[in-house]
């Protein structure tokens, strides 16, 4: 079998077939055999090993969330057996470094780690941070075999595995659908998105041999998981070791691409706010199409071609900073269409996560610990887009129409929800104005009233022309938990522009 499979794995379930494949002796035949209790027979499949690359491929017949199974290949007289096999819905987790923090590393860390045993059926495997140059057939490394949850396997340690994201998203989904549920960690901290794209995606958005641009010195919090960045005396940047181009995907993504998946979920984002901003709006979303697209491939057709992709949007970094790289960079994130799903990005959903800052992380104020509420948000997404639940909110309101009363001086804002204000910041929202006389120039427009699906501004500094309109629009834009518009059910406004 290939490096990934083994004992206590799931495999994906009906509707679609899990794909298991492995190495052996070329032009030899592969007998694949499914065993239930009391090694009854419940599948048989027969796979021809392909030269020069030695390797066999079967898809199995979609199975129902049931086990636990055997499973074996036979070449002659040599077999190999895996055993507790279940099926149920597999997710990667895949990102930098707030998706490679540890059960152990997040809030209320001992109680979530002493309920670890209560989750048998929800399984976790986590590959090794690795890179390479060329696309890679197999895992050069795993880091945690599939295993039963634990708190050791949970809390390894800082950094290092089993991820906190990805851990409390699989529990969740376990407790909602009732299924097993499979866990793959792919995540390496302080890593751009161009290590984690293929050379074609990166092709795709005009950035291929040298993604190096005009960057300031790497954000990096989380030692020794943050890879160095070579020195260079150019206004230019070269991107070196696990931050060079196409390094994650080769050794990280592309092993995987036989797996059957149900859905992704991604986390990274920081260090792409000091290189290559604005070409995320290109970037992130060539990504997702392009591990979509190699997924189906990879698994014979078996991984939906709309993959859900879930996200979460950055977080916080420094109180007070002038730099607006993080703002530019959650605008970037939604491909400049401010909510997801969109055109541009259909399948996906979104965790808002500016009003979770965490100053006193001891992890750096870029790791914050609450991840149980950036899971609730990615859950509510998951549920929506990926399984379908249709009455469920999953996002925050948004503004969809702006009315200008010139004579009194004032913008009302139209959102897509009724609104509940915790905070009347004079700060969140920003006109953009203009004369003759003077270029455009942001300036703070006060909320003067709030109704249920309205915002009302103040235009006092602004004069008649107003050329664009933002909100929370800075690197830390609200305190915690408290930005000034959410729904009722708790879920913040996102930044728009």
């Amino acid at each position: 079998f290939a490096s990934y499979y083994g004992d206590h794995m799931v495999l994906q379930k009906e509707p679609a077939g899990a794909v298991v494949w492995g190495h052996g002796q070329p032009g030899a035949a592969v007998t694949v055999a499914l065993l239930g209790a009391g090694g009854l027979i419940v599948m048989k499949k027969t796979a021809q090993v392909k030269g020069p690359s030695g390797t066999w491929t079967t898809v199995l017949d979609p199975m129902d969330q049931c086990g636990p199974y055997t499973l074996t290949a036979e070449q002659g007289l040599e077999n190999m057996t895996l055993r507790d096999i279940y099926f149920g819905d597999v997710w990667l987790c895949s990102g930098q470094s707030n998706m490679a923090m540890t059960v152990q590393q997040v809030a209320n860390a001992s109680q979530e780690l002493a309920t670890a045993a209560r989750y048998p059926y929800v399984r976790v495997f986590a590959v090794a941070p690795a890179r390479s140059d060329v696309e890679l057939e197999n895992l050069e490394r795993i880091d945690l075999p599939w295993s039963i949850p634990t708190a050791e396997n949970l809390g390894h340690g800082n950094f290092t595995y089993f991820s906190a994201v990805c851990w409390l998203l699989g529990r969740s989904l376990y407790e909602t659908l009732g299924s097993p549920i499979g866990l793959v960690e792919a995540a390496w901290g302080g890593t751009p998105i161009e290590a984690w794209s293929s050379r074609q995606a990166l092709q795709t958005c005009g950035l291929l041999e040298d993604t190096g641009s005009r960057v300031k010195p790497p954000l990096c919090f989380a030692p020794p998981l943050c890879p160095s960045f070579s020195s260079s005396t150019s206004a230019h940047q070269h991107l070196s070791g696990p931050q060079a181009p196409s390094v994650l995907w080769n050794a990280m993504i592309h092993p995987l691409l036989n797996m059957t998946l149900r859905g992704i979920a991604w986390y990274q984002g920081e260090a792409n706010a000091f290189l290559n901003t604005d070409r995320y709006n290109c970037t992130f979303p060539a990504l997702i199409a392009d591990w979509r697209q190699a997924f189906h491939t990879g698994s014979a057709g078996q991984t939906d071609p709309l993959l859900p992709f879930g996200f979460v949007q950055l977080s916080t970094y420094r109180h007070q900073s002038p730099d607006d790289s993080f703002a530019r960079l959650r605008w970037h994130q939604t491909a400049d269409l401010g909510l997801v799903p969109n055109a541009r990005m259909p399948g996906t959903f979104m965790a808002v996560a500016m009003d979770l800052g965490d100053e006193h992380s001891p992890y750096g104020s870029i790791h914050p610990r609450d991840k149980q509420n950036v899971v609730h948000r990615l859950l509510l997404g998951a549920r929506a887009v990926a399984y379908g639940d249709k009455d469920l909110v999953f996002q925050g309101p948004y503004p969809v129409r702006a009315v200008l009363e010139v004579t009194k001086g004032l913008l009302n804002i139209t959102y897509s929800q009724e609104l509940v204000c915790r905070q009347r910041d004079m700060q969140s929202f920003e006109v953009c104005c203009s004369s003759q006389v003077s270029p455009c120039q942001w300036l703070p427009a006060p909320m003067v009233a709030v109704g249920s699906h309205t915002v009302t501004l103040a235009l006092s500094g602004c004069g008649m022309l107003v050329l664009g309109l933002r909100y929370a629009w800075a690197e830390w834009p609200c305190e915690y938990q408290s930005c000034p518009l959410y729904n009722p059910q708790g879920l913040p406004a996102p930044p728009f522009l």
